[in-house]
C-alpha cells in the first residue's frame, strides 16, 4: 500500500473512531498498532511500542506529570483551598457579584498550586455554589462563572498541559510555565471585570457580600501564606534558576506535604485518597501521551505531515489566516475532545506549520492553553460544564452552557490580544 494513501486512511479511521466515542488513549494506540503492522508488519510493530512505552516511562521531563497531580490533590484534601477563599472573600466579597468574583480570583490562586482545570472547578464549585444560592446569585451567572474560572488553573503555571505540550515539541517548560502568568492575569481581571460590569448593570443577579473590617482583612492574610509559600517555592526556583521545572514538582511536593504537616491537616487518610487519585488521573495522562506518540510514529513513516505541511505553505496564505483556521480547528475539536487529546491529536500536524511560519514556540503553546480553555467550556464536550452540572443537578445545563458564553468570549478576545502583542506572553521569559 502506499505510504501516504495508508497515512490518510489512519487519520480518517481515528477521526471516525473518536466521533463513535472511543476514549482517546484507545483511537490513537489502535490506529497507530494497526498501521504500523500493514506497513512494517507485527514483529517491527510490537518492537517499536516497547521502545516507545520505555523511551516515554523513562522519560527525566515526565515525573513532573505526577508530582504535579499530586500537590493538587493535596492540597485539595488538605483544605487549603478553602483557607484560601475565606482571604479572598473577606476582601473581594462586597463587589457587586463579590462571591463569584472571589471565587474566580481564588480559582487562579489555587491553579497556582494544582495546574488542574477539573480540580479547581471541583473543589470552588462544591464550596461556593451553597453561598450563591443563598444570596441569591442568579443560576446562569453563577454556573458560568465557576466553570469558566477554573480554566484559569492550566494557564497560570503549574500547569499539567503545558508540561505535555513541552515534552512533545521539545520547548523550555520553564519558559513555557513563566509565560503563562501575564495571560493568566489578564484572563483573571477580564474575568472579574465582566462579572463587575454584569452586576452593575443588574444588581439582582448578584448581590455584593458583607464588608469586612480592616483588621478582620489583616487577619485573613494569614490564611493565604501557605498558597504563597507554594507558589513561591515553584515558580521562584523555576524562575530564578534554581532548580529545573521536574526539580520543581519534586521540592512543590515536598513543600505542599510540609505546609499541610504543620498545619496539622497531613492525616494518613488524605495521604491515601491523594496518592489513589494521583495514580487514575497520571495513568489517564501517561496512556494518551504513549499512544500520541506511536501515531506520530506512523505519520512519520506515512509523510502525512510531511505532505501536509507543503500544502499549507504553497497557498500563500497570511500566518494569521493560517493562526485563524487553527482556532476554527480547535474551537470545533473542543467539542468533540478532552484538552490532552487536542493537544497530541494535532500537534505532529500543526507544530510543523507553525515552525514553517516563523511563530514561536512558547508564544504558540500559551495560545494552545489559551485554545484549551476554550474547549472545557464548549458544547456538547465541555468537560468543566459537566463537572459543574454535577454539583449543581438543579441548573439545566444549556443554562450553564449559556452562563460560560461571554467567559468564551474574552477567552477569544485573549487570543486576538495575543496574536497582536506576543510580547503578552514572551516579555517575562525573555527576562529568565
Amino acid at each position: 500500500m502506499d505510504p501516504l494513501l495508508a497515512g490518510s486512511i489512519a487519520v480518517l479511521a481515528m477521526v471516525v473512531l473518536t466521533f463513535l466515542g472511543v476514549p482517546i488513549a484507545y483511537a490513537l494506540a489502535g490506529v497507530a498498532v494497526v498501521g504500523n503492522a500493514v506497513l512494517v508488519g507485527w514483529r517491527q510493530t510490537a518492537m517499536q511500542t516497547f521502545l516507545v512505552t520505555w523511551e516515554m516511562g523513562t522519560n527525566f521531563l515526565l515525573i513532573a506529570v505526577p508530582l504535579f497531580v499530586f500537590v493538587g490533590q493535596l492540597a485539595f484534601h488538605t483544605r487549603i483551598a478553602s483557607d484560601l477563599y475565606d482571604c479572598v472573600h473577606k476582601w473581594f466579597g462586597r463587589l457587586p457579584g463579590g462571591i463569584a468574583v472571589t471565587a474566580t480570583i481564588a480559582s487562579a490562586a489555587f491553579g497556582a498550586v494544582t495546574g488542574s482545570s477539573v480540580a479547581a472547578v471541583a473543589t470552588m464549585g462544591a464550596m461556593v455554589m451553597p453561598e450563591m444560592k443563598r444570596y441569591g446569585y442568579d443560576h446562569r451567572l453563577a454556573t458560568g462563572s465557576l466553570s469558566s474560572a477554573g480554566t484559569l488553573a492550566i494557564m497560570i503555571p503549574p500547569s499539567i498541559p503545558m508540561v505535555v505540550y513541552g515534552l512533545w515539541t521539545e520547548t523550555s517548560v520553564g519558559k513555557l510555565f513563566i509565560a503563562g502568568i501575564v495571560p493568566g492575569i489578564l484572563l483573571t481581571v477580564g474575568f472579574c471585570g465582566w462579572i463587575v460590569l454584569r452586576c452593575l448593570i443588574s444588581p439582582h443577579l448578584g448581590p455584593a457580600g458583607p464588608a469586612f473590617p480592616w483588621g478582620e482583612r489583616i487577619r485573613a492574610l494569614v490564611r493565604l501564606l501557605p498558597t504563597l509559600l507554594i507558589f513561591a517555592v515553584i515558580l521562584g526556583g523555576i524562575y530564578g534558576g534554581i532548580f529545573t521545572p521536574t526539580e520543581a514538582s519534586a521540592v512543590g511536593a515536598a513543600a505542599v506535604m510540609a505546609v499541610a504537616a504543620c498545619m496539622r491537616r497531613l492525616t494518613w487518610r488524605n495521604l491515601a485518597v491523594t496518592l489513589r487519585q494521583t495514580g487514575t488521573v497520571s495513568a489517564m495522562i501517561y496512556a494518551i501521551l504513549f499512544s500520541g506518540v506511536l501515531l506520530s510514529r506512523l505519520l512519520a513513516q506515512t509523510d502525512v505531515t510531511p505532505a501536509m505541511v507543503d500544502f499549507i505553505t504553497r497557498q500563500s496564505l497570511n500566518p494569521y489566516a493560517i493562526l485563524l483556521l487553527f482556532t476554527i480547528m480547535y474551537i470545533f475539536l473542543g467539542m468533540i475532545l478532552d484538552t490532552l487529546g487536542m493537544i497530541v491529536l494535532t500537534l505532529p500536524f500543526v507544530f510543523p506549520v507553525v515552525k514553517s511560519f516563523g511563530f514561536d514556540p512558547i508564544w504558540f503553546g500559551v495560545y494552545m492553553t489559551l485554545m484549551q480553555e476554550v474547549a472545557m467550556l464548549t458544547p456538547p464536550i465541555g468537560l468543566n460544564v459537566f463537572v459543574m452540572a454535577k454539583i449543581a443537578p438543579e441548573v439545566p445545563m444549556v443554562d450553564i452552557f449559556r452562563g460560560v458564553t461571554p467567559f468564551v468570549i474574552i477567552c477569544l478576545t485573549a487570543v486576538v490580544l495575543l496574536a497582536a502583542f506576543p510580547a503578552i506572553a514572551l516579555w517575562l521569559p525573555s527576562l529568565m
